[in-house]
């Protein structure tokens, strides 16, 4: 059998992180066993529908890699692949009408003030209205009568009061649930619509998808399905539903957070490839304890089996750090053509962008740490001569300025304002003065910087401001440090 799976979206929005694991599930559970990756737009809720969404799930699996076989740009024979446009085919009523001349399902013509009337009950801890049968009741000649004179109605899905409904989860096992706790839901809407929930097992078969991974939260309406396919007398998917993903306080992620989908994590300049990794990591794990994957790798390594029952909590700080890590191995090019904006965000002076860019690569892990490591370039900041006091370095204000005083005549008749004549000339200081390295260079590089951290040595820093500007800088810093 040759696995099948699909990304059913519906067009609401951003892609949550949760929407992107889905995709990316479903996408290694067929590319590693070598099968085919559906994307299907699911727009039958039009209240809902958001203008650009569709164009926004789009521009999301092209930039994350998750290239579908067929969707509603590759036609492979399934279609079509969006939900409303399947309507017009008429398939949904189709189906529909089956199940109601099989008992399974019936006509409802209640209005919204009697279902207002119905009792609630407590399931699952949620107080939901239940629909008391009233229309299956219904006479044939009742319901033809009701239809010829254009009453509105639904279509509902007819669930027993008594027995039990069981399926299976791969990650869960066998699941049976009591039937007098599944509603009968409504499968055809009043506008003619079919419901997500209809319409899901209708496609998932006759697009004869294998697998179905979706989260947790609908493991409640898993029993429905599972009926549906029952009365049709179709076989089931395989189920695999995935953990919960919340946040570092154990709470379901959400828009709150600032970091819920992928467009807000590419806009706090996040990788793509970064992002993909760390949610892969999300539910699933590995044989080994490797964290870094390319998506080639993903796909070989990902077995479904290994996915976890228990929530997955989102660590920003985590990906962070894995951020960094892509960013580290990024051919420079192509960092420098996404670091360049933030270095001109604070940058105006004619620098070398490209060695200022080289120096933060590997200290940054997002893109936006960019400007709050070279802002000193452009201006000396206003600092604390406390600064000059380094107990490792073994060095404080009355030392930090008689290094300052010495060093700013050689500087003055410095000539060689290169990285390499700036190091020797500080070295050869060291040398004679029989001190270590960071005895001189911890006071020049504050002096240059106004920084206690910054992506350069202090030769460095000299070399990208120029002669003129380090000898400002030091005698601003002699200033301070007498008038201290």
């Amino acid at each position: 059998m040759k696995i099948r799976t699909r990304y059913a979206p519906s067009p609401t929005g951003k892609m949550h992180v949760g929407n992107l694991r889905t995709a990316l599930y479903e996408f290694l559970t067929a590319k590693h066993a070598g099968g085919d990756f559906m994307l299907r737009i699911e727009d039958t809720d039009q209240e809902r529908f958001v203008e650009g969404a569709i164009e926004i799930i789009n521009r999301t699996l092209e930039k994350t890699g998750l290239v579908h076989d067929e969707g509603p740009d590759k036609d492979g024979g399934y279609g079509p692949y969006v939900q409303s446009e399947r309507v017009k085919t008429g398939i949904y009523m189709k189906y529909a009408k089956e199940l109601v001349e099989k008992g399974e399902a019936y006509y409802c013509f209640c209005d919204k003030e009697r279902l207002a009337s119905l009792k609630t009950e407590v399931v699952e801890g949620k107080e939901i209205c239940m629909y008391d049968k009233h229309c299956l009741g219904l006479s044939k000649e009742e319901v033809e009568a009701n239809l010829a004179a254009g009453k509105p109605f639904v279509i509902r899905q007819n669930i027993p009061n008594e027995g039990t409904t069981t399926f299976v989860d791969e990650l869960y096992g066998e699941i049976t649930v009591d039937n007098a706790e599944l509603d009968d839901m409504i499968l055809i809407k009043s506008d003619g619509f079919p419901t997500y929930n209809f319409a899901n097992v209708v496609d998932d078969h006759t697009m004869n998808i294998t697998h179905v991974v979706r989260g947790n939260e609908y493991i409640s309406s898993s029993p429905k399905y599972q009926r549906l396919y029952d009365a049709f007398g179709w076989q089931s998917p395989v189920y695999i539903h995935l953990p919960l993903i919340t946040d570092e306080n154990h709470k379901k992620l959400s828009k709150r957070s600032g970091h819920s989908s992928f467009e807000d994590l590419i806009d706090q300049g996040f990788v793509s490839e970064a992002i993909v990794n760390y949610i892969a990591l999300l539910g699933w794990s590995p044989e080994d304890n490797r964290e870094i994957f390319s998506l080639d790798e993903l796909i070989k390594e990902f077995d479904y089996h290994r996915i976890s029952k228990s929530p997955a909590v989102f660590d920003i700080v985590k990906l962070r750090w894995m951020n960094g890590e892509y960013i580290k191995a990024m051919e420079f090019d192509s960092f420098y053509e996404m670091a360049e904006p933030y270095l001109k965000q604070v940058l105006t002076k004619d620098f070398d962008l490209k060695k200022i860019a080289n120096m933060v690569k590997t200290r940054i892990e997002v893109f936006p740490d960019i400007p709050a490591l070279v802002d000193f370039f452009e201006e000396l900041p206003e600092y604390d001569p406390e600064m000059y006091t380094h107990k490792k370095m073994k060095t404080n204000a009355e030392t930090s300025l008689q290094v300052l005083k010495d060093m700013l005549p050689l500087l003055e008749a410095q000539e060689d304002y290169s990285n390499d004549g700036l190091y020797a000339l500080l070295s050869k200081y060291v040398e004679e003065k029989g001190v270590k390295n960071g005895y001189v260079m911890w006071p020049i590089r504050t002096a240059v910087s106004g920084k206690q951290m910054t992506p350069a040595g202090a030769t460095e820093i000299m070399e990208i401001i120029g002669k003129d500007e380090t000898l400002k800088r030091i005698r601003k810093g002699i200033a301070l440090l007498e008038n201290a």
